[in-house]
């Protein structure tokens, strides 16, 4: 359940927003309070955790938000459902919604249609992991399989859409699914007021811009740092060139879920918003998913792995020392997206370097 919402504080931090926020952006603070209210029945407030051992490795308070406890596994519900939502509302003669997902998102959408009586189709790359496959179809959804590509994944739901018609809603660069992943950080600020740095994994950014959105119109001083892997570096690069730079390839690193490459609506809140991107090495995404599996005792999947293993990496405090030259940071909030995890992938996660 939700508590209630301050919501003089948030109207108040409109003129902030405004000041931040380009008119070339797809979603503003205000959609994201928006959708808040609208989603608020249909998706959980999750907890915000702590572990002494992070803290004491990382030399910061870290709090944990476990998206991991959220229904369907992610916190893709919070976009899918505002998404659906939003289609049901002005597109009321819609019978079907479509997306392609690596599974996280095809989950989202196809527990959302069945909640708002809509068919559902969800392409997804042969190499999904088992258990998201099953999950998709579990929610009633019909699953497609393509090859493992950005290309194959497009060109098989434009197939669908022509055979079946209905919506496509993207995972990412919908800017609906944009305004409901930033409840998120509605949620991470009125969970943790003195957060002061927020670290969550990047894939297509409709997640971290929309937290960026949320969280730096409540208090634009808290810093936004995105984590990818160094197989699936796209973000980094776009940042430190100013241009939208996308993976030449599908790129092979355990973390499934950030497979895909930002995209042309999440590129500009990312390109002004986001503070900084920090990389890291498929070692250190499995160093960082066992670790939070056997001290904090959550099952996580490898791409929430992502953000921690940032924090925790030397990069993560060089990363402050520009935004905090006089003081170290003491609250970090650290995203874990998912909990959606394939057991198969057991022996290459115990499979690292010690």
């Amino acid at each position: 359940m939700f508590r209630p919402y301050h919501f003089t504080k948030i109207v108040q931090s409109l003129a902030r927003q405004q000041a931040l926020m380009s008119s070339s952006y797809c979603c503003t603070f205000e959609d994201v309070t928006s959708a808040m209210t609208r989603i608020r029945p249909y998706v959980d407030k999750t907890p915000m955790m702590t572990s002494s051992t992070l803290n004491k490795m990382s030399g910061h308070r870290i709090f944990l938000k476990t998206e991991n406890f959220q229904k369907t596994g992610s916190f893709k519900l919070r976009g899918a459902t505002n998404a659906v939502l939003k289609i049901k509302q002005d597109l009321p003669d819609v019978s079907c919604v479509v997306c392609d997902s690596s599974g996280n998102h095809g989950q989202a959408l196809a527990r959302a249609a069945q909640s708002s009586d809509l068919k559902c189709y969800v392409v997804m790359p042969e190499n999904s992991p088992k258990c998201k496959i099953d999950a998709v179809k579990g929610y009633g959804a019909n699953v497609v399989l393509c090859e493992a590509s950005e290309e194959a994944r497009k060109r098989g739901a434009d197939d669908v859409i022509k055979q079946h018609g209905g919506v496509y809603v993207s995972a990412s660069q919908n800017p609906d699914v944009i305004k409901g992943q930033g409840t998120l950080g509605l949620e991470i600020m009125e969970q943790n007021p003195e957060c002061e740095v927020i670290v969550a994994a990047v894939g297509g950014g409709g997640m971290i811009s929309g937290i960026a959105t949320a969280v730096k119109g409540v208090n634009s001083s808290v810093k936004v740092i995105a984590a990818e892997p160094e197989r699936a570096n796209d973000c980094y690069i776009s940042k430190k060139t100013g241009v939208l730079t996308p993976n030449p390839t599908f790129p092979n690193t355990i973390a499934d879920a950030v497979k895909v490459s930002v995209g042309k609506n999440t590129w500009p809140m990312i390109r002004d918003l986001i503070d900084d991107v920090i990389t890291v090495s498929e070692d250190e995404i499995k160093h960082a998913t066992l670790l939070v599996w056997e001290r904090c005792k959550l099952v996580i999947e490898p791409t929430a792995g992502v953000a921690v293993a940032a924090v925790l990496s030397e990069n993560f405090n060089k990363s402050l020392s520009k935004f905090f030259p006089n003081s170290k940071p003491k609250n970090v909030t650290v995203v874990l997206c998912g909990g959606n995890v394939d057991f198969a992938i057991l022996p290459e996660l115990l499979n690292c370097s010690s």
